[in-house]
Order: C-alpha cells, then structure tokens, then sequence
C-alpha cells in the first residue's frame, strides 16, 4: 500500500478559486461531451430485486449538534426526489450531480454536517454523502459498472457500529465529485429510493432476470504510522460474482488510502473493554 503525504493546508482563496475551476470543467463535459446520462423515469413495475439497502438517518456523533441530523433527513428527502424510479437503460450513465443538481436554500436545503480537511464542519445540503454512501453499497452488488467514485481522504469516525467495510461508500461535492455508473449490459434498471421513520433505503431492480449474485469482499486491510507521525488506513474492495454457488469472476472496484483521524491501537482497546 502507498504512503501518504502530509496534508497541505491551503487558503481559503486557492481552494475556492481550484473548485469553481473544477465546476465549470464538469459542466462543460457535461454539455458538451458524448456522454448519455440517465435522464428519464419510468414507472415500470419491474420485480426482479438486484439488491436493497437501507442506512440509519439519525446517528449520535460526538461533538455534533443533532439538528444537522434532522436537517439531513429533509436534505436527502429533496435529493431522492430528483433520482427515485430513474431508469438506467443500456450505454446510459447514472449520475447523482446530473441529476440532483446544485443544492441551496433557494430549492429548500437546510445546513447540515460536512466534512471539510478531516473536520467536522456543516454547510447547505449537508449530509448528502450518505446518498453517496448507500447507492454506492447497492451498486456494488450489482452488474453495473463503477465509473467516477470518491472517498474521503480523512477517516474520521471508529468502527463503532460500522455495518459494511471501511471505505465501501462514496462521498459527494457538488458536482465534480460524483458516484457515476454505467449500464453495459442489454439489461434495464431503476433505482428506487425512499425514506421511512429512521431508515434512508434504497433499492436495484432490473426488467430481466439475473442469474448471478453478487457479493463485496474487503481485502489486504491495514493501519500503519506514516513517516510524518500521522495514522493511515488502507484497504481493498473486491466485488465476487457468483453463479450457482461458485465464484465465476471477481474485481477490484475501489481500493481506499486515508488518514485517521483518531490513534487506531487506543481506540481498538476501547472497543475491546
């Protein structure tokens, strides 16, 4: 696994500045480009379930104000809007930013919690990673191919709790960085989403059968010390697919590098007690 190099802190002009640059850079490939983006719903009753998922809204974080959780709660209501009953046909890209487009208070988003450098900050439409987060768990267990997918260059929370492995989500920034997949099979599918009482759920359907399964597999897991005297993290994602119980094909989809942001040995012992 690669070493990581010490954060630089940049000021707030640079980065301004480095993200409009990148705005306007995918807006341009957008408009201008080849690419066929999902675009269309469909309220085709397809039955055959790929995969289904379901995260908590309202989780208890140290240091965090629990109203930027029930401020995510209506952020996410607003985006889902935008992406649920999509139909993903063949040689089409689904793209989160294409379709939800540019949160602000104008469309009715609240401030809600991000992450900004390893820290905990909040900002509006706050809270959307966690979109990012269960499309990306249900994509992977299906035949749709990840194209465009980031994580977080800062691990900021334990494994307290965690329900899938470390770096098998996607974090969102409007609108270069995105979770894009596309449909290379003949199949279609649409993707279905929505909230209950404490659960953001999401789920893959397709108009014809699949025969394979498909499963996620986290490999050459490891925490070590960087030479500048910060914790790193780093993993493998495989994805295994399956065909009458045996192993017929696997793939490497996402293979993660971040720097902790709490000392990995302390925290284990404490979860140990």
């Amino acid at each position: 696994m690669q070493e990581i190099k010490k954060p630089i802190q940049r000021s707030f002009l640079r980065s301004y500045l480095g993200k409009q640059y990148y705005i306007l850079k995918r807006k341009a490939k957008w408009y201008l480009g080849k690419q066929k983006f999902a675009q269309s719903k469909s309220n085709s009753l397809y039955k055959n379930s790929i995969y289904k998922h379901k995260s908590l809204i309202l989780r208890p974080l140290k240091d965090v104000d629990m109203y930027l959780q029930e401020n995510k709660r209506e952020n996410l209501r607003i985006a889902i809007q935008h992406l649920n009953q999509i139909e993903i046909k063949p040689g089409e890209t689904f793209s989160i930013w294409r379709l939800v487009g540019k949160p602000n208070k104008q469309k009715g988003y609240l401030e809600g919690l991000v992450l900004k450098s390893g820290t905990i900050d909040k900002d509006i439409g706050g809270g959307l990673c966690q979109l990012g987060n269960l499309l990306f768990w249900v994509f992977a267990h299906s035949p749709l191919t990840i194209k465009e997918r980031y994580r977080h260059g800062y691990d900021v929370f334990p494994d307290v709790n965690r329900k899938v492995p470390f770096g098998a989500g996607a974090t969102l920034s409007y609108n270069h960085i995105d979770l894009q997949v596309k449909n290379e099979t003949n199949n279609h599918f649409i993707i279905k989403l929505w909230l209950d009482k404490t659960h953001l759920n999401g789920e893959l359907l397709s108009r014809d059968k699949i025969e394979n399964e498909f499963s996620i597999e986290e490999r050459n897991h490891i925490m070590k010390q960087q030479l500048w005297g910060g914790y790193s993290r780093h993993n493998q994602i495989y994805q295994l697919v399956k065909k009458e119980n045996e192993i017929i094909n696997e793939r490497l989809i996402v293979e993660n590098h971040a720097i902790m942001m709490y000392t990995p040995f302390i925290e284990n012992k404490k979860n140990e007690k």
